[in-house]
């Protein structure tokens, strides 16, 4: 699973994926901005999760291959920059979806930083936050990142778990320097040997290992919290409560695209390309391959998209075990399970 399909060149890549931005493609719209059923296509904005990378490439196969036309919606799909920005962008109306990790949600609303907001379904069912470095670090266990600099966005959910992380893994927080990056530019920093480490989701090994050229070394947060949840798509409480309709078909035509995606990695990976030049197909594609696991589990049997209250309850317990949380949650607090996908 670790191995990279193919490589590339370091340093014309590293400077590719800083500049990498939302391009959005037209090839979804019929001529007059209307659907298959002649009805006008309603306009909404998407954000990604973390950057433009092979992980979020769903969102393209799903206008790419016309889904989100047929549902009625003319999307326009920007990068977003981790948890907490995208929480506030939508939050703030200026767009109107976009996948953020449950457990950096939970983190959030918990400690009084964020509101407003509900998951409507499940990307992945387990968490993908990871620390990763490369070989040549001195880096093979948790114990290992005392003393060593990372590097992530604020609001990243990589960083804002770390301290719990921590906690369950045995490392003293305090012992470890974190410094600011942007997404896009991380992994160019672990590539130039800047940082130690960076914030990263595990399916990013096939870039890092492009980028940097050498073996990405990977410390899965789930090898000690094995009930998170992954990324979650989420929607502003305003609309959800005013279209829960509306958000049920965008929901739908969104995970089209993601079942599309994990079944057809490579075509996946071009159609990034198409939209976004800087991509790099190949680990796009190989981003896809090892997400597939994530995506569906034994918790969620064959369905995509499923949210249960049960686990989700379970992450806020550990989390509050853990002192992570100045609040009690409950899971309806921050899922709309009326909207969410049935097992």
């Amino acid at each position: 699973m670790r191995r990279l399909t193919r490589t590339v060149a370091a340093a014309a890549l590293a400077t590719a994926l800083a500049l990498v931005g939302g391009c959005s493609s037209d090839s979804d719209k019929s001529e007059d901005g209307k659907s298959g059923n002649g009805a006008a296509l309603e306009k909404v904005t998407y954000l990604t999760s973390f950057g433009n990378f092979g992980r979020d490439s769903y969102a393209w196969v799903a206008k790419e291959k016309g889904f989100f036309k047929d549902a009625g919606f003319d999307v326009d799909i920007k990068p977003g920059q981790g948890t907490g920005s995208v929480i506030q962008t939508i939050t703030g109306g200026q767009a109107d979806f976009g996948p953020i990790d449950l457990t950096g949600g939970i983190l959030q609303v918990g400690n009084g930083q964020a509101k407003d907001f509900v998951a409507v379904a499940a990307i992945q069912q387990r968490t993908m936050a990871a620390i990763v470095s490369v070989e040549g670090k001195n880096i093979a266990t948790p114990k290992d990142l005392e003393g060593k600099k990372l590097a992530d966005t604020p609001t990243s959910v990589v960083r804002n778990l770390f301290p719990t992380y921590a906690r369950l893994a045995g490392i003293d927080k305090d012992k470890v320097t974190w410094v600011n990056g942007e997404a896009q530019g991380l992994i160019g920093m672990l590539g130039s040997g800047a940082v130690d480490g960076i914030g990263q989701f595990v399916v990013g090994q096939p870039t890092v290992e492009a980028v940097a050229k050498k073996k990405p070394v990977v410390l899965p947060y789930s090898n000690v919290m094995q009930d998170l949840y992954g990324n979650v798509l989420i929607t502003s409480s305003k609309i959800a409560k005013e279209k829960p309709e509306m958000v049920k078909r965008f929901t739908t035509a969104l995970l089209k695209g993601l079942e599309y995606a994990l079944a057809h990695p490579d075509e996946a990976g071009e159609l990034l390309k198409k939209n976004v030049p800087a991509a790099n197909p190949a680990a796009s594609a190989a981003e896809l391959q090892l997400m597939a696991a994530y995506v569906r589990s034994s918790n969620s049997g064959t369905a995509i998209g499923t949210l249960d209250s049960g686990r989700v309850a379970k992450s806020i317990a550990l989390l509050q075990g853990a002192g992570a949380l100045k609040q009690n949650l409950t899971p309806d607090q921050i899922i709309d399970f009326n909207l969410a996908p049935k097992a």
